[in-house]
């Protein structure tokens, strides 16, 4: 008790001392300082540039308030579209190019602000572009924290705290998917490319790990199996890794997007026939198109039969193991050898925020350790297995996991189930919205398993014509068009593209929990004002 006395005792007195230079600075400072004239030179840690860093931070701050309150107004717009050319010629004094001299503090937040008003609210309630949007306050502050505290994930003594916060985190995922305390590995990543990279990376290693120092040129021919709808993060994956694009064999899926397990059982016994060697099979949890949920236990299945490596690529899926509504849809997940799961998709963790989760423990840092001797000496005066960096494929490496970690503590994982059974609500009340409509066409009739939902827009000029080439032909070019007036005008901003015999469709996806019914349906009325003409 005593000690908790002292304690006190001393945030007291920190407390007062902490008022006092406060009231002290409003004394000294009665006039702004004027940033025309002063530059970063003057800033800390420039002897007494206290006072021009508080007020230069100030203005900054108040330029990113009025930018978060922009984007969850309704007035404002989407985006303040301009083509490439306007914008590096110039553009109301926004200059891009770089200059020789140093510009002042008053030019440096002007420049601030051009940049964010040149750009793209992903916060906005009717931005349904992209995987990931929405715009978290508690996820702001962890980013500005991060970059406050400016180091590096690679060892222990210069990022105690936040190699402990990706451990506790690493840990509360791998028990989500399912894996007991026993197993389970993983470390945060550049993105679910890199997550995909490390999977087909450590399964080869598992197979064969005299890859790492004599290369691919002693392994047979390996071939590794995905789904035709499936992220193209495979394919890269394996030319990186210096396999082949053309030894990815891709699987054939349902009408829905499912990868067909018989397909893929066939084609492994198709590869092995021809004398390859089958080690990796990619499965996908939530299709980036589609929204489509491969059946992993059958595919599990397949897998253990055939004693292959299976990835689940739950970037954009894993966040519905949050919800008990929807954590079903990833049944079989707990059998994987390693999971991707980006928090910066639907759990709207600011981006770039990428996990690689592997069930065998140990060996990420087998495959990827070299011992650099001036990081990763053996004889620290700490535990140095908390020197992490060597799992990497990276030396430096972004502390990507306080901003999970904090919206974490903000909203507990109720929250975040929260967040995702609202997106998926959203999703189905466009699809019913869609299904009454007589100026919209579903791709397919299915209700939605994710929050992606994928149509077309009919204008009145076509509505008339028979299915067939010609209508086809006619209606590929509508999206295209819809999306240009919509980037001109500014006030929603949806994606579309073509999928196999399928022509220009839009796909709109929900990861921003501000969204709501009316911000639905102001994006069909919206779609048909723009292309009523067409």
């Amino acid at each position: 008790m005593d000690f908790l006395k002292q304690s006190g005792r001393i945030l007291d007195e920190s407390a007062t001392k902490d008022k006092r230079e406060r009231d002290s600075a409003t004394v000294t400072n009665t006039r702004p300082a004027d940033l025309s004239r002063i530059y970063s030179k003057d800033l800390l840690p420039a002897s007494g540039g206290e006072e021009i860093t508080r007020e230069f931070l100030q203005e900054l701050v108040n330029i990113l308030l009025g930018f978060i309150h922009k984007s969850s107004q309704r007035s404002s717009k989407v985006l303040d579209f301009h083509h490439p050319h306007q914008l590096k010629d110039g553009l109301d004094g926004f200059n891009l190019e770089l200059p020789d001299q140093p510009e002042t503090l008053e030019q440096i937040l002007v420049d601030c602000r051009d940049t964010l008003k040149y750009g793209v609210r992903t916060g906005h309630p009717r931005f349904f572009n992209q995987l990931s949007s929405g715009l978290d306050v508690i996820g702001i502050a962890g980013e500005w924290l991060t970059s406050t505290a400016n180091t590096n994930m690679f060892t222990y003594e210069v990022s105690p705290v936040f190699v402990l916060m990706e451990e506790i985190l690493l840990k509360k995922m791998q028990s989500i998917v399912g894996w007991s305390d026993e197993e389970g590995d993983g470390i945060f990543s550049p993105g679910g490319t890199i997550s995909n990279l490390y999977s087909i990376q450590v399964a080869r290693y598992d197979f064969y790990p005299e890859v790492k120092t004599k290369g691919m040129g002693v392994l047979p021919q390996l071939v590794l199996f995905t789904s035709e709808h499936s992220h193209y993060s495979v394919k890269k994956s394996a030319a990186v890794l210096g396999m082949g694009s053309e030894n990815v064999v891709v699987v054939k899926c349902d009408e829905r997007g499912k990868m067909i397990p018989a397909e893929l059982e066939s084609s492994i016994v198709t590869a092995k026939e021809k004398g390859l060697v089958p080690f990796y099979v990619n499965a996908t949890a939530g299709t980036t198109v589609y929204g489509a949920f491969d059946p992993l236990g059958a595919i599990a299945d397949i897998c253990h039969r055939h004693q292959l490596w299976m990835h689940v690529d739950a970037a954009w899926g894993g966040g519905l193991l949050m919800s008990g509504r929807h954590r079903m849809k990833l049944q079989g997940i707990d059998r994987a050898s390693s999971v991707t799961w980006n928090p910066h998709k639907m759990m709207c963790v600011p981006l770039q925020c990428s996990a690689i989760l592997v069930k065998k423990r140990g060996l990420l840092q087998e495959c990827n350790q070299l011992g650099a001797e001036y990081l990763f000496q053996k004889d620290k005066p700490y535990d140095v297995s908390y020197d992490t960096g060597d799992k990497s494929i990276q030396c430096g490496r972004h502390v990507d996991v306080f901003k999970l970690w904090l919206m974490w503590k903000a909203k507990g994982s109720e929250g975040f189930g929260f967040q995702v059974n609202k997106c998926l609500e959203n999703a189905e009340y466009l699809f019913d919205q869609l299904q009454k409509r007589t100026d919209f066409e579903l791709v397919f009739r299915n209700k939605p398993e994710h929050s992606n939902v994928c149509f077309w827009y009919i204008p009145p000029s076509l509505r008339g014509l028979p299915p067939g080439p010609d209508r086809d032909a006619k209606l590929h070019l509508v999206a295209p068009q819809i999306k240009g007036r919509m980037m001109e005008k500014g006030s929603v901003l949806i994606g579309y593209q073509p999928l196999g015999a399928k022509v220009n469709f839009f796909r709109c996806v929900f990861s921003n929990p501000a969204t709501q019914h009316r911000d639905i349906d102001f994006l069909l009325d919206e779609i048909a004002r723009l292309g009523h003409d067409l």
